[in-house]
């Protein structure tokens, strides 16, 4: 058993946080919360200057995170749903319900200024997305808190330009949800929202740097990275970071095609990232993939024998 012997009482039958990947979740709300799950209350509301305070500190993300809301909730309102955005300690700063949801979000909390941090309000979509940097689901009775059972959620982390875990975007309901296909279709939804938050994010501050992608997002961050006019990186998202072993808001400035990088060090596999990319990108013309890198094309195709061992006509 998950829970300890004072909270049996009020604990389900069945363990549905097994089926749902939140088993360390329950045990961090028992073991490191000292959470009772029986308690009535629901999550704490700051005050309107915290709320305030928890926004500027936002800062731009929220002006890029409205788009993306706006298009979540168009596509989840009719199932339901409200979009909400919280910071990365769990704050909502902002949200989208339709007018028939409005009385029911203020009544469960779902609303600008509520705290859902894991540690206060127990497993939920957004405490548990954030504490994990993942995309969770808790459907009703997975949530740790009783009181929190009529509700259902789905989160996605979301990045900010530096790498750095900066919210979570989130779809809730405490309507009844049956349909698990609708569930994945929320998740989608929230996933693209992530992206392209983060995108938007990443392109307003490196604005005038040439721009690469390396590759096909995964999970909720774009593999991207920022390059000054010496093509030197000087800047990287989560998910490009993570590839390169480059700690989030870490200062970035290396040299993407530098000679002297070590042939086991993940910037190696970044390099040839970008040099797939940009071959891609000029289908596959050495001598335009080489400008877009601001190399010359002997140096790409030295490059490209040492980095695959290939000749580099046969990748031209």
């Amino acid at each position: 058993m998950l829970r300890s012997p004072r909270f049996l009482s009020s604990a389900p039958a069945t363990t549905p946080a097994l089926q749902a990947g939140l088993e360390a979740s329950w045990r961090r709300c028992q073991h490191d919360y000292n959470l009772d799950p029986a308690t009535p209350a629901l999550p704490d509301m700051l005050s309107g200057a915290e709320l305030r305070q928890c926004c500027q500190q936002m800062g731009r993300m929220l002006h890029f995170a409205g788009p993306e809301m706006d298009r979540v909730h168009a596509a989840v309102e009719p199932v339901g749903y409200t979009v909400m955005l919280s910071s990365a300690g769990g704050v909502v700063v902002a949200h989208r319900t339709g007018a028939d949801m409005q009385r029911g979000c203020r009544r469960w909390q779902l609303w600008p200024g509520a705290l859902w941090h894991e540690r206060s309000a127990g497993t939920n979509g957004i405490g548990t997305c954030l504490a994990e940097h993942r995309g969770v689901s808790v459907h009703r009775n997975q949530h740790w808190r009783s009181r929190l059972h009529g509700l259902s959620c789905i989160a996605m982390p979301v990045y900010d330009a530096a790498g750095r875990l900066a919210g979570a975007i989130n779809a809730s309901t405490f309507r009844s949800v049956g349909d698990s296909t609708n569930g994945m279709l929320i998740a989608t939804c929230l996933l693209q929202a992530a992206r392209q938050i983060e995108q938007a994010c990443f392109m307003d501050r490196y604005r005038n740097h040439t721009i690469m992608i390396l590759g096909m997002a995964e999970g909720p961050s774009v593999p991207m990275l920022a390059l000054d006019p010496e093509r030197r990186v000087v800047g990287a998202t989560h998910a490009a970071r993570q590839h390169m072993g480059i700690a989030p808001a870490q200062d970035v400035s290396l040299c993407l095609l530098n000679d002297t990088s070590p042939p086991t060090t993940p910037l190696r596999d970044a390099q040839i990232m970008a040099i797939d990319t940009a071959l891609a990108s000029a289908r596959g013309k050495v001598a335009v993939a080489a400008r877009m890198l601001g190399i010359s094309r002997s140096t790409l195709h030295r490059k490209i024998r040492s980095l695959t061992g290939a000749p580099a006509t046969k990748r031209a």
